[in-house]
């Protein structure tokens, strides 16, 4: 017995030796535990209290509001030339989605939605607790779940819960919609929104399309055809997979009948209902569908009320712009758009825009019939009055715009704007400097980039900088770039022409030489950005924001909802603006744009080729308007024509909308002087000077007068390696010039990173 005792005295003993360690660990897990739920209560009571306070807080959907605005037909109007408002285009609400009051459904089709959909959706307030549940423990939202009150939810903000932030504010939504909504509102507003293919939205469009019936006609058997789409509408649409929907459409029968919906003899007829839908040979048409929607975009079938693509362009620019102002989404901007009874006021030009219109449709002045095109046209205030964004027959609405959303390859027409205009403003050169024909040197030791035709120019050729702009010489725009830097070439087309396409940061940065001498740019440009920043050449340098709508107003006209008020600033000084024109001017009359200038107006143009020849650009204005044209493919393919097509499009629409327009001349500037200039120098010519030509001159850049000419002093400064880069529109003298005290001197050459980005060859 003493044996035993001693023994369990040792046990305690070794017990107590351990006990401090446990009492550790233990006492650390106490803690885990307590922060854990301490974390956990106060997340949840957060979330509770967030719930409760939106819940019960103001209305978050405002469903009157977006059944008062459906119904009705947004219209788009234009200005003819008398001023007479011309209805352009409609915007069909009540033909794409027909709001059909839920006392004129049959309730087998409110029957169906529920049984299929939420079995529990009487009972529930917004959330159906037991789903969202077992939604989250086993499918962490990845699955459905939501309620009928969750799906209008989606439905009128456009917003899929799939994401927990997301969910969460769903949940919340319905939550606080069903506080301030009857079922009835709910289940019929759920029924006049939902997506059912084909273009479909809500159950009247649908009942016609896949049945040729008034959704009042359908029957049980229908119904359940109709709530068998909505989980997935292509995979169950009855007319694409009729062995789907048919499946699903069974499903449904069942569950209506097991929630007691249909008796058993109804349930039986249903299931045993002969399908007849409007591709079955048993159906007899009763009425023609002519509207459809195709992944949002409005597609109308055997009608000719197609839009073109300015009206195109506006849908999209008030639906960007009404979701900024009002802040709300762009779907439901878009909603308010198409089906909200809106007045649009375009700033079209009609008849300009019917020119273009039948030379893109019908591709009149187009060298090729596979290739693509687009053109802006737009006056000297920001106005667009014509635009095509594709040539050929259109047949949808919202499709591609290449006007305005697809930005190409700039080549040679980029440079009045990220060389020379900028050069011109900063000094640097003027109408007669003369320049280097020779490329500049990279780091692997040779000389880039080449003109047209393979040519590297010579290191003793010296061009004026209006010879070099008249035919495109990429080398003088290269040397000019080096003397401006490629950052502040980007800089002036980024902040002071407002081009948005240009990529700043990253390996494919476009602050290179590359993209700023010839326009081997990441992405390149639109023809509407470009048509905006060249309209500064014919305006005395201000840009304007593009606008091509005035004003929108609800319904009745009584309430504006949006207005244009002209945005511009400065983007480089008049005297720039009006050298820069001259100097385009001189492109048409003896340069490359030579033969597409309009016909009885002066004319300014750039012309672009890309290397391999894969786009064409043409970019140009008159005293009316500026327009900008890219010709080429979709896909890139060497472009096989004589000319230039971009020029001949540009000569065809605007020498037409020219032609009962009166004289008119463009506006010069007091800050410009036009001065004789020595052909040989560059200089202002002085009485001895053999050859000269007139040049434009910004007041205070005035080049001093030439104090060589008929003294030979052409001799012992030619091995200099500090000469001016200054002159005219005639080629240089083969040898360098002398220095002259007003004209900045040229950098020293030194080599020069290049990234590897194709050059334009013009």
């Amino acid at each position: 017995m003493a044996g035993v005792l001693r023994q369990n005295r040792k046990k305690k003993k070794e017990k107590k030796k351990t006990s401090p360690a446990i009492r550790r660990l233990t006492l650390a897990l106490l803690i885990v535990v307590a922060v854990s739920v301490i974390t956990v209560t106060t997340i949840v009571t957060y979330m509770l209290t967030d719930i409760v306070r939106a819940v019960n807080g103001e209305l978050i959907v405002d469903l009157d509001d977006y059944i008062a605005n459906q119904d009705k037909t947004s219209f788009i109007y234009g200005y003819d030339k008398n001023g007479k408002v011309v209805e352009l285009f409609k915007l069909h609400g009540r033909e794409n989605r027909v709001w059909v009051s839920i006392d004129k459904m049959p309730q087998d089709l409110i029957d169906a939605f529920v049984a299929l959909e939420d079995k529990r959706f009487k009972d529930h307030k917004g959330v159906d607790w037991y789903r969202t549940i077992a939604v989250v423990v086993e499918y962490k939202f990845k699955q459905g779940g939501s309620t009928i009150t969750q799906q209008l939810i989606k439905n009128l903000t456009g917003e899929d819960g799939r994401t927990f932030s997301r969910k969460y504010k769903e949940i919340i939504s319905a939550l606080n919609l069903e506080k301030h909504y009857n079922k009835k509102t709910i289940i019929e507003a759920y029924l006049n929104t939902l997506y059912l293919d084909q273009g479909c939205y809500g159950v009247k469009t649908a009942s016609q399309e896949y049945f040729g019936k008034d959704v009042s006609q359908l029957n049980a058997a229908e119904c359940a055809s109709l709530a068998a789409i909505t989980q997935a509408p292509y995979t169950y649409d009855p007319l694409i997979n009729p062995d789907n929907n048919r499946e699903r459409q069974l499903l449904c029968l069942k569950n209506m009948y097991e929630q007691e919906y249909l008796s058993k003899e109804e349930y039986e007829e249903a299931k045993a209902h002969k399908m007849v839908f409007t591709n079955s040979k048993d159906y007899v048409q009763t009425k023609q569908n002519t509207e459809a929607s195709d992944e949002g975009n409005v597609v109308i079938k055997n009608t000719s009320e197609i839009s073109d693509y300015y009206v195109d362009y506006v849908i999209e620019s008030v639906i960007t712009d009404l979701a900024q102002k009002l802040n709300i989404t762009k779907g439901d901007a878009e909603r308010k758009v198409i089906y909200g009874g809106l007045k649009i006021y375009t700033a079209v030009n009609i008849e300009v825009q019917k020119i273009v219109n039948d030379v893109y449709t019908n591709r009149k002045s187009f060298s090729n019939s596979k290739t693509q095109s687009a053109i802006t046209i737009m006056d000297y205030n920001g106005r667009i009055i014509a635009m095509a964004g594709g040539a050929g027959k259109k047949t949808t609405i919202r499709g591609l715009n290449r006007a305005a959303d697809s930005p190409r390859q700039p080549g040679s027409s980029i440079k009045p704007l990220s060389i020379y205009a900028p050069a011109i403003e900063k000094g640097i050169i003027h109408y007669s400097s003369l320049i280097q024909n020779y490329g500049i040197l990279l780091n692997t030791g040779k000389r880039w980039p080449i003109n047209y035709g393979g040519s590297p120019g010579k290191p003793d050729s010296f061009v004026t900088v209006q010879y070099a702009v008249a035919q495109s010489l990429n080398t003088v725009a290269a040397q000019v770039c080096k003397r401006l830097t490629p950052q502040n070439c980007f800089d002036f087309m980024t902040k002071k022409l407002h081009i948005t396409t240009l990529v700043e940061d990253g390996s494919q940065t476009d602050i290179n030489y590359s993209s700023m001498s010839v326009g081997g740019m990441t992405k390149g440009v639109t023809t509407l950005e470009m048509a905006a920043a060249f309209a500064t050449f014919g305006n005395g340098g201000v840009y304007y924001k593009p606008y091509c709508y005035t004003k929108v107003t609800n319904s009745d006209g009584s309430e504006i909802i949006l207005e244009y008020k002209e945005q511009s600033e400065r983007a480089m000084s008049e005297g720039t603006s009006v050298v820069m024109r001259k100097l385009l001017e001189t492109v048409v009359s003896s340069g490359t744009a030579s033969g597409y200038g309009i016909s009885g107006f002066k004319t300014f143009a750039k012309t672009g080729t890309t290397s391999d020849n894969y786009d064409r650009w043409f970019v140009g204005g008159t005293p009316y308007y500026v327009a900008a044209v890219w010709y080429g493919y979709d896909t890139n393919k060497e472009i096989s024509a004589s000319g230039n097509p971009a020029g001949k499009i540009f000569k065809k629409i605007m020498g037409e909308a020219h032609e009962d327009l009166k004289k008119k001349s463009f506006k010069d500037s007091s800050e410009v002087v036009s001065r004789k200039y020595c052909a040989e120098s560059g200089f202002i010519a002085s009485d001895v000077c053999a050859k000269v030509a007139y040049g434009y001159y910004r007041k205070s850049r005035v080049p001093s007068v030439c104090t060589q000419c008929g003294e030979n002093l052409l001799t012992s400064t030619h091995e200099s390696s500090n000469a001016t880069n200054t002159s005219p529109k005639v080629t240089a003298p083969t040898t360098k010039p002398p220095v002259s005290s007003s004209e900045p001197s040229s950098i020293h050459e030194s080599t020069t990173d290049l990234p590897v980005i194709d050059p334009s060859v013009e």
